[in-house]
């Protein structure tokens, strides 16, 4: 008998985008999207954040990605938002159309931290407004030496307060880094993001994508289910008192017990072998 749950699930492998570059490895459970104007530093558009966010939203129904890494072409991650494609257009709009263009950015967001497979920014270059964004809303995050990170939106007249930056921020780096990046608009280096915790790792240039995919290709080949678990319960007990915490990781831990890779896992260290992950 057909499960129609599983029925509903779609296979990225060769999935085909077309405001930025999407690819997987030879089993599909690593995906690569790279952002791809390097004319400009790859900068976002009105349509590429429309399809960034259409993805992440879809990626619920992956039967194959597991873990995906975000790049950008060319020794630079993202310069932002498009400064004649966007900036330009929206000193014209009015209120309401403005407030429909920050909601969707906010949107693209919010599917990226609600899709359950891990998101590994790598970052060179210039990583600036909306691209810092990108890589503040992945789950982890790697760089070269010489990526230069800045939250410029005050520079152009703007609050620090954009798709998330003044809750995730300090989450990551702490209230008074957050704080200061956030005011001043300044570049962050790598060195300097590295030791306050923005990034995991730093990689010379030409390795930095590999190791990133190596990364989550260990991700991807580990326990997926219980990996999606973790990724929901660091959002969710964002806003939970303790007694909220521990009942919801109780919850969470007793359904990651009950499936199937806990036991495969089990009888793998019993018999002295390597687990395998089927994710149910």
């Amino acid at each position: 008998m057909t499960n129609p749950m599983q029925a509903k699930k779609v296979a990225f492998k060769g999935h085909k985008a077309r405001h930025f570059l999407f690819e997987t490895d030879a089993d599909g459970r690593v995906a690569t999207i790279t952002l791809n104007r390097p004319e400009k530093k790859n900068p976002l558009t009105f349509e590429s954040y429309e399809e960034l966010g259409d993805l992440f939203r879809a990626l619920i129904r992956a039967s194959d990605v597991r873990a995906v890494v975000l790049t950008g072409a060319d020794g630079n991650f993202s310069s932002g938002g498009d400064v004649f494609d966007i900036i330009e257009p929206l000193t014209q709009m009015a209120m309401p159309d403005l407030l429909a263009f920050t909601r969707m950015t906010g949107e693209l967001v919010r599917q990226m931290r609600a899709c359950p497979q891990p998101i590994i920014a790598a970052v060179d270059g210039i990583c600036a407004g909306a691209g810092a964004i990108l890589a503040m809303a992945s789950d982890f995050r790697v760089a070269t030496p010489e990526a230069k990170t800045a939250f410029l939106f005050t520079r152009v007249g703007l609050a620090g307060a954009d798709m998330g930056a003044c809750g995730i921020l300090p989450r990551i780096i702490g209230q008074g880094r957050a704080a200061e990046l956030l005011f001043t608009g300044r570049v962050m280096a790598a060195a300097e993001g590295h030791a306050w915790g923005f990034y995991n790792a730093l990689h010379e240039r030409p390795s930095l994508l590999a190791e990133a995919q190596k990364f989550a290709r260990s991700i991807a080949d580990g326990p997926w289910f219980a990996h999606a678990m973790t990724k929901k319960m660091l959002d969710q007990e964002w806003a939970m008192g303790i007694d909220q915490m521990i009942e919801a990781e109780a919850q969470a831990q007793a359904i990651c017990m009950a499936t199937g890779d806990f036991r495969r896992a089990f009888e793998a260290f019993a018999a002295k072998a390597k687990p395998a992950f089927e994710g149910n």
